[in-house]
């Protein structure tokens, strides 16, 4: 056992400092489970393992989710670690301070394996861990699992959020047995036939005549032929889904059974609508290249489409499927929609089944999937209603049990306009948002577009009602085409994350231990490109997610996390009071701050990643005119370093290494 492990063990330290994570993800459960006895005591650990129980989270009684505007948050890609145990073993090397976990899509994914490509409502079967199951014999479906890994999350004091996304694999189940609850296209190979706002009346028959001719999956059930009462509320979709694909624990039927039922829609060239990103949002048509058709396994042709009027941002995402949320005009004749007709039994179907996902397992949080749509073409209202925005109605629904959930947002603050309609902060504002994540994680540290962005973030966190994230890294940002990102200036991503007390963060599995890639790494390394399971491409993986093994990168972090276990009591919600703040011109990359209130601490950042910073100065604190700063820590260069010199306007700073972060007290 590492020293580490036994000061985790007696709760000298809040987490296992010392050990890489691909290695706690290695120990054995019962090591682990000895581990969280010896922690929290046998009877908390044996309760937090029981699937029939909640255990609380660390958010109870509060009032509202604004704690997300300034937590430290963790994502984790459950695919690049196999199972929710292993997420609980992960979270064994996360300190206090990252006190959030958010576990990005773990639903049952569709005909690409995207996490975000969601089938069904069903937990995804291959986050089930058989080591926990042999462990702990009455966890023995994914289901328990992930309760359990909620109960033990709350255990170590962290909140757990999920995805809430607003669309679905294109011929997910949730679809073919919610036909009204999507829009629909009819195709004939390089043409768009039909798009009008009632076909999924025509794909109701079909699929009513495709089950007339395979009969029912589970033997004995009969179903209405009307397909008014077929896919009405009474009988529900449940018993739907019974006849159309089987029974839940027989996946492979079911996917066969889909199969089937999708070879038969294509055949009369019914598709649903396909995802779309950015304005203009509407008007689609296949796109008539060569590049853009596939063959599926089954000897299918697929096309993909395309933007008709396309702008900068612009997307269709073929494999994707967006609820159909309002009524469009004029029998969508111009893909135009009707925001003042919602459809409000598509509304209760999404907020309930995300309400129910929550009160299952107990979570705390949702980030919101593309909460940059917004496709309203005047902008941003000035008056909205409960039909606004469906993260908006998801997390009203949820607050109704659980005050304290909060809405962290993924929205990138580009400018008006081209992520979305109007100003995405005066929409974040008015979808009810706490925090979103921002893009500072696609900048280089210290480049000038990183220092404007910055500074633009901190005035929106002074002023506006959502607070930006200082975002590390996120999952997909994980990739090859970002690596120059991460090649240097990660430890001071990481101490501005933890020490701006008023400001969340955000950071991807992986991190902490990324290796540079001066050239891309093998598809293996990288986190993003487990989102998706594709064996063929440039994007396909053949193998296990690969850990980075920079260990002088995790030390260096380690200390840091270690450094803000030691300060953050004292300065935790503080109001920063900046000293020099990001210089939006980059002529200068020096920044400092303190805190508003009572200061304590002073902390320092170069963030010139190029260049030692000689001859620097601080300025004088009004509140503590004459106060002695004495050195807490240098991370880079290690320097035991003297009080510093004081000419009554300004201190003298030593000189910061390229990178180089640094705290100093006040006496």
């Amino acid at each position: 056992m590492t020293n580490s492990t036994e000061a985790y063990r007696l709760s000298r330290q809040s987490f296992i400092s010392g050990v890489m994570p691909a290695e706690v993800l290695r120990w054995p459960a019962q090591d682990v489970l000895s581990t969280l006895e010896a922690r929290y005591g046998k009877g908390p650990a044996g309760r937090a393992l029981q699937s029939d129980e909640s255990v609380d989270g660390p958010l109870v009684g509060f009032e509202n989710g604004h704690w997300l505007r300034s937590t430290n948050m963790v994502g984790v890609n459950v695919r690049t670690i196999g199972s929710f145990w292993q997420a609980v073993k992960y979270a064994l090397t996360l300190p206090d301070c990252q006190s959030a976990v958010h576990l990005l899509p773990f639903w049952e994914p569709g005909v690409v394996d995207s996490l975000y490509g969601m089938s069904s409502w069903r937990i995804n079967t291959e986050f089930f861990s058989e080591e926990l199951a042999q462990a702990q014999p009455h966890l023995d479906t994914v289901e328990k699992q992930l309760k359990v890994a909620v109960n033990l999350l709350h255990l170590m004091g962290k909140a757990v959020g999920m995805d809430a996304i607003p669309h679905t694999d294109r011929y997910a189940e949730i679809v073919l047995a919610n036909p009204a609850f999507f829009e629909w296209l009819k195709r004939k190979d390089k043409e768009i036939v039909d798009h009008s706002a009632d076909l999924h009346r025509s794909v109701e028959r079909a699929i009513l005549a495709w089950l007339a001719a395979n009969g029912s999956a589970t033997p004995g059930l009969v179903w209405p032929e009307d397909p008014v009462t077929f896919f009405g509320q009474g009988y529900g979709e449940t018993m739907r889904q019974n006849v159309l694909f089987g029974e839940s624990q027989k996946t492979d039927q079911r996917n066969q059974r889909r199969n089937l039922l999708v070879q038969w829609l294509f055949d009369k060239g019914y598709e649903p609508v396909p995802a779309t990103m950015a304005p203009p949002y509407r008007g689609i048509e296949v796109d008539p290249s060569d590049k853009a058709k596939t063959t599926d396994s089954e000897g299918r042709v697929w096309r993909d489409y395309r933007i008709s009027k396309p702008e900068p941002m612009s997307r269709v995402f073929g494999p994707l499927s967006r609820y159909k949320f309002y009524e469009a005009l004029d029998d969508n004749r111009e893909w135009a929609i009707d925001f003042s007709r919602p459809r409000k039994e598509v509304w209760d179907y999404v907020c309930e089944a995300y309400a129910e996902v929550v009160r299952t397992y107990n979570l705390d949080f949702m980030r919101g999937d593309m909460s940059h749509v917004q496709m309203r073409q005047e902008g941003v209202p000035l008056e909205v209603d409960e039909y606004y925005d469906i993260h908006k109605a998801i997390k009203a629904r949820v607050r109704e049990e659980k005050p304290w959930f909060g809405y962290f947002a993924e929205t990138f603050l580009a400018a008006p306009g081209i992520m979305a309609y109007g100003d995405e902060v005066d929409h974040l504002e008015q979808a009810d948002a706490d925090a979103t994540l921002g893009d500072l994680q696609s900048m280089v540290v210290g480049s000038p577009v990183f220092m404007q962005q910055f500074r633009w973030y901190l005035d929106i966190l002074a002023v506006r009602q959502v607070a930006p994230s200082f975002t590390l890294m996120t999952g997909d940002k994980d990739d090859p085409r970002f690596d120059e990102f991460y090649l240097s200036g990660n430890e001071a991503r990481l101490f501005i994350g933890l020490f701006l007390t008023d400001m969340p963060s955000y950071m991807g599995l992986g991190f902490e231990c990324r290796d540079p890639h001066p050239t891309p790494a093998p598809n293996e390394h990288y986190t993003k490109l487990y989102v998706f399971k594709l064996t063929d491409g440039d994007k396909a993986t053949r193998g296990p997610y690969v850990w980075g093994s920079n260990k002088a990168l995790f030390e260096r972090l380690t200390r840091l996390r270690l450094l803000a276990e030691q300060l953050l009591p004292e300065i935790e919600g503080a109001r920063t009071q900046w000293l020099l703040p990001p210089d939006p011109t980059a002529g200068n990359k020096l920044i400092a701050w303190t805190q508003a209130e009572n200061p304590r601490y002073v902390f320092v950042a170069n963030l010139d990643l190029e260049k030692t910073l000689q001859n620097v100065k601080l300025p004088v604190l009004p509140q503590r005119p004459g106060a002695v700063l004495q050195p807490v820590a240098l991370l880079l260069s290690g320097e035991t370093q003297q009080e510093l010199a004081f000419n009554g306007i300004q201190y003298q700073l030593p000189d910061l290494l390229a990178g180089e972060v640094g705290v100093w007290r006040f006496f």
